[in-house]
C-alpha cells in the first residue's frame, strides 16, 4: 500500500511547531496565505509555550 502524504495544513503545523521548540521567531514564518500560516503560528505558540515550560531542552 502506498503512503499518503500528510495534509499540508498538518504540515504547516508541525513545521511551525519545531520553528517554535528550536527558539525561532514568528517572522520566520515561510507562508503567505491564510490558512497555512494560522497553521504555521497556532504551531509555533505551541512549540514556545512547550519549551517555556520546560517541556522541550534544547
Amino acid at each position: 500500500m502506498k503512503r499518503q502524504k500528510r495534509d499540508r495544513l498538518d504540515r504547516a503545523f508541525s513545521n511551525g511547531f519545531q520553528a517554535g521548540v528550536g527558539g525561532r521567531s514568528k517572522e520566520n514564518c515561510p507562508y503567505s496565505t491564510l490558512e497555512p500560516k494560522s497553521q504555521w503560528l497556532g504551531g509555533w505558540r505551541e512549540g514556545v509555550d512547550g519549551r517555556l515550560s520546560g517541556a522541550f531542552n534544547k
